[in-house]
């Protein structure tokens, strides 16, 4: 684990009409549900006042492939979103490959018992918990931070 970069780290997980957020302890143990952001006008300062509230190095924004690994209209969205999250800060911001989080956040929370109705409000946060807790996993197994950072203008 000499490879592994310390701090916390915010997930996102961009959708058309909210923004689920999740954050990791400093050692990267667990990823944890944040908040739910509507998708707005207001979303970009939303997320960059909760990685402020939260002291994160470094946001990680899911990049939405299909299943054969080819950009879609919501990979174009959560790509705007994080070179829009970039232009407004300092901080590095990373597209990494969540292309089941949805899925599995879906099918953990039908397996809790939660109907798919019920479940909306929280499913962006836990698809952010499942594609932060991915990342975390890869950089631990190699030494590598996931995904790929989005350039940053020099200020």
């Amino acid at each position: 684990m000499s490879g592994f970069r310390r701090g916390v780290r915010l997930g996102i997980d961009v959708g058309r009409a909210r923004v689920g957020v999740a954050r990791c302890d400093p050692d990267g143990l667990l990823a944890t549900p944040v908040e739910t952001v509507p998708r707005d006008d207001h979303s970009i300062a939303r997320v960059l006042a909760l990685a402020e509230e939260h002291a994160a190095f470094e946001v990680l924004v899911g990049l939405p492939l299909n299943l054969k690994g080819e950009e879609t209209a919501s990979t174009l969205d959560a790509r705007e979103f994080a070179e829009a999250l970039a232009a407004a800060s300092a901080l590095p911001i990373r597209l990494v490959d969540e292309r089941l989080s949805t899925v599995s956040a879906h099918a953990a929370l039908r397996d809790s018992g939660r109907s798919q109705r019920s479940s909306r409000s929280i499913v962006d946060q836990v698809a952010a918990v499942v594609l932060l807790q991915q990342a975390l996993d890869v950089e631990k197994s190699t030494d590598r931070p996931a995904g790929t950072p989005i350039p940053q203008e020099p200020a």
